[in-house]
This record gives structure tokens, sequence and C-alpha cells, in this order.
């Protein structure tokens, strides 16, 4: 079972929850599946998520499309910093 691990440091819990919530069905679309959204005790500023994904090689296609977008449209956009676990 594939995973991905985001790492997005500078935004608030709140919203991090709030924009996952907007993008859970284009991310089902995609194959991906929100199993998990943690704070770091140590470092507030910090959050991490955890999806579960159907297609590794196509989320990672994905998400280096997405975040290309996204800096073209603003080049200061923070973006999570993403880890692919391979479980099989």
């Amino acid at each position: 079972m594939a995973h991905v691990l985001a790492k997005l440091t500078g935004a608030p819990l709140a919203a991090v929850r709030q924009q996952l919530e907007h993008d859970a069905a284009e991310h089902a679309e995609q194959g991906m599946y929100l199993e998990h959204l943690w704070q770091n005790a140590d470092k507030p500023e910090e959050v991490l998520f955890l999806f579960q994904v159907k297609d590794l090689a196509h989320c990672q296609q994905r998400m280096r499309e997405v975040h290309a977008q996204a800096l073209a449209k603003n080049p200061d956009t923070p973006l999570p910093e993403m880890t692919f676990l391979d479980g099989s």
C-alpha cells in the first residue's frame, strides 16, 4: 500500500484542515485519500498529513504538475514537502 506524507510549514492547522476538506473530492478523483492530519507538538507551525494513494507513480506526476502550476501563479506559494512511500 502506497502513501504520501506531506509536511507544510507556516500554515495553521485549521487552515490546512479546511483546504484538505475543500480538496477532498479532487484528491479522491486522483486516488488520494487523507488518512491522518497532525500538528507537530514541538513545532506548532508545522503540519503533517498522510494520504493513502492507489497509484504512487500517478500521484507523484500529479503533485509535480499541481505544484508547478501553483508556483507559476505565485512563486511564493508555500508548498508541502512530499515524501512518497511505497509499501509494496
